[in-house]
Parts: structure tokens; C-alpha cells; sequence
């Protein structure tokens, strides 16, 4: 009987945050989206690992849903330049920024001298 109530309340408390995931996974790509935006604009040499940190960061900050949503992206770019062979030789340096910021890392570890301060 115990077992069963302590299921019952894990699937609820499960449950309760579930609705949240499709709004986060949204968001995630919507940050990782910005952040591409401005490594474009920012047109800054070697900030490529900063903005990747940053996008990943940012999203997986808004939950389980935006992590998910910035490793998707972050892993289908990679595999996508892999196949097209308009990859860079660093995407391993590349991914490793990823997983650093998707895990909470400080994405200011990779921030390049000169990068404007609005990023």
C-alpha cells in the first residue's frame, strides 16, 4: 500500500511539471536560435565556442524541456557540417562548449578579448 501511494505521488509530481516541458523545449531552441543570431552579428573572431556555450546555457536554464532542445540542436548541427564537410576541424572543441554550457558552466570561460559587451 505504501509503495503504491509513494507511486502515486511521484507520478503526480511528475505530472505536474510535464505541461512545462513543451514550453521549455520552445524556448531552449528560441535561445539557441538568439544566440546564433548574434555570433552573426557580433561577426567577432574566435567567439564561435562563446556563443555555443551561451545558447546551450541559456536554454537548458529554463528546465528539462530547453536542455533537451539545446542538445538536439547543438548535436544536429555538428553531425550536419560532419556531413556536408563544411564542418570547421574543431567541432570537437565546438561540442565540448556545448556540454559545458548546457551543464551550467559560465559561458564568459570562452568570451574572446574585443567581444562588445552587449553579448
Amino acid at each position: 500500500m505504501k509503495l503504491l501511494l509513494v507511486a502515486l505521488v511521484m507520478l503526480t509530481v511528475v505530472e505536474a511539471q510535464w505541461h512545462r516541458y513543451p514550453g521549455q523545449a520552445i524556448g531552449g531552441a528560441k535561445d539557441m536560435w538568439r544566440a546564433y543570431r548574434d555570433m552573426r552579428e557580433a561577426n567577432t573572431k574566435e567567439s564561435d565556442k562563446y556563443f555555443h556555450a551561451r545558447g546551450n546555457y541559456e536554454a537548458a536554464n529554463r528546465g528539462p524541456g530547453g536542455k533537451w532542445a539545446a542538445k538536439v540542436i547543438s548535436d544536429g548541427r555538428e553531425a550536419l557540417q560532419g556531413l556536408t564537410r563544411r564542418g570547421n576541424s574543431d567541432a570537437a572543441a565546438d561540442q565540448e562548449a556545448n556540454r559545458w554550457g548546457r551543464n551550467g558552466g559560465d559561458p564568459n570561460r570562452y568570451r574572446p578579448n574585443g567581444l562588445d559587451s552587449k553579448y
